[in-house]
């Protein structure tokens, strides 16, 4: 049952040809035999997710209405608060948080008849590349248990790939979805920003972070979209129905894009590993096949994207996690001699070398006198970026990259050397400075057989044409096909 994607698992289930209970079973059964070697989940909740699957059932069996993800095994990354498990972001200061609500992407989930297996593993607080900073376990990728899955979704990614559960949710601020699924070989996509809530979601850069699904095909991705995807009036930065109104992404999901423009940029595709830059060739010339254009384009303010989102976002996180202070909640000292200490060894305990880096960073670019310098600057570059963008999309329907420079790296590679890990983020992290959607799909392997993914970017609010545009390929290709093979 685990060759099935979400789709075709949801229709079997609402046939009456296959049970929840038994695919939920099933993916126990392979998070007991190989959890313990690829570590994807921080928690899973199997009593939980066995009694929801029985329901399920039962509902289908009496005839009753179900949900667009009715009987299907999800994941959910552990920075999306739950109140069933306790949501740690990865942390040994939330090791024992328990939330008092439900994030909205998980309010939709259960309406839509999920069912919920597990927390995944993440780099702490979602600040990492390769989930090597994940301050409570290790997870490694199941193409090569050698290697990083990625990051900071990387739990999220693996669970999919090492089909430990048939679709999940991560979370993107710089990559954090997109790269770990061009390590695992599995799709990703970012929505534009505020096309789904985040609600309960914790924050790392709040005007960057971005809740999207993680899966095994494009059209498991276009519904998973269809269940999270709208307006959310506990979210101030969700987008309004009337500029964004509701879209059925699975409808003209198998209609290709015609007249099909694609840019591309040569200055990024010249600067990957030369396997990365050849499988990109290739899949261009798939779209050539079916009658794409491609045209170049100059995009000559993403060369300080990296520099751009480096100031943004931790001056963010310095913002965003000053509330962990020992006191309301989460880690707190031992026999502290006064409130100063509390503060200072709560955070200094708990807290890990990179989340620590980046406070650091935030703090000293929003500090008196650096202000403008550093973080405003930052954001003058940012809607330079957005103007590239801007410019581009006038010649284009899309623009395609890489994902990543290189396939997935080593495990302890780069984690003594921040700048190395940083730039593994180079293509993908201009896409949450402009906002826009961005998408990896499966495009190839290495010569040591680690995937390869393709990124996809499209306008804002261009998910369905984005999601056409990728299926255009998957359906000439069979990469999302292959599986992992892993040794226990």
């Amino acid at each position: 049952m685990d060759e099935l994607s979400a789709k075709e698992l949801r229709d079997r289930i609402a046939a009456g040809q296959a049970s929840s209970v038994e695919a939920t079973e099933a993916v126990f059964e392979r998070i007991q035999k190989l959890e313990p070697t690829i570590g994807a989940y921080i928690s899973t909740c199997r009593d939980r997710a066995l009694e929801a699957a029985a329901d399920v059932d039962r509902r289908i069996a009496a005839g009753e209405p179900v949900g667009q993800l009715a009987g299907v095994p999800v994941a959910i990354k552990d920075n999306m608060c739950t109140t069933f498990g306790a949501t740690t972001c990865g942390s040994k200061i939330l090791e024992n948080f328990r939330a008092p609500y439900n994030a909205t992407v998980v309010e939709k989930l259960l309406a839509a008849d999920a069912v919920i297996v597990g927390k995944a593993n993440m780099d702490e607080f979602a600040m990492g590349s390769s989930t090597e900073n994940s301050g409570l376990k290790k997870t490694v990728n199941p193409w090569d248990t050698t290697r990083v899955p990625g990051g900071s979704s990387g739990g999220a990614t693996a669970a999919v790939a090492g089909r430990l559960c048939f679709a999940a949710l991560g979370s993107d601020t710089g990559g954090s979805i997109r790269q770990p699924a061009s390590f695992c070989g599995v799709v990703g996509l970012k929505p534009t920003y505020g096309r789904v809530s985040r609600f309960g979601l914790v924050a790392y850069g709040s005007s960057l972070d971005q809740i999207g699904p993680i899966t095994r095909t494009v059209a498991d991705t276009a519904l998973m979209m269809n269940v999270i995807a709208g307006h959310d009036p506990a979210d101030s930065t969700s987008i309004d129905k009337a500029i964004a109104p509701a879209c059925d992404y699975l409808e003209k999901l198998d209609e290709s894009v015609e007249n099909l423009r694609i840019a591309i940029v040569p200055q990024f595709t010249a600067g990957a590993d030369e396997q990365v830059q050849k499988a990109l060739s290739e899949a261009i010339e798939v779209y050539k096949e079916l009658g794409a254009e491609i045209v170049e384009v100059d995009m000559p303010h993403l060369d300080y994207a990296i520099a751009a989102y480096y100031v943004i976002a931790t001056a963010e996180a310095s913002s965003n996690l000053a509330r962990y202070d020992g006191v309301h909640y989460g880690h707190r000292t031992e026999t502290p001699k006064d409130y100063v200490e509390v503060y200072s060894k709560s955070r200094a305990e708990a807290f890990g070398q990179e989340v620590k880096r980046r406070i650091m960073l935030g703090t000293y670019a929003l500090s008196s006198g650096y202000y403008d310098a550093y973080y405003l600057k930052a954001l003058k570059v940012r809607n330079l970026i957005r103007g590239d963008f801007t410019g581009a999309f006038e010649k284009s329907d899309c623009i395609m990259m890489p994902v990543a420079p290189t396939t997935a790296f080593k495990i302890g590679e780069k984690v003594n050397d921040p700048l190395q890990m940083y730039l593994s983020d180079i293509y993908t992290i201009a896409a949450n400075l402009a906002g826009i959607p961005g998408i990896s799909i499966p495009c190839g392997f290495d010569q040591e057989n680690l995937p390869i993914g393709l990124q996809i970017l499209a306008p804002t609010f261009g998910e369905e044409k984005l999601l056409r545009i990728a299926r255009m390929y998957e359906k000439e290709t069979d990469w999302y096909k292959r599986e992992p093979s892993i040794d226990v």
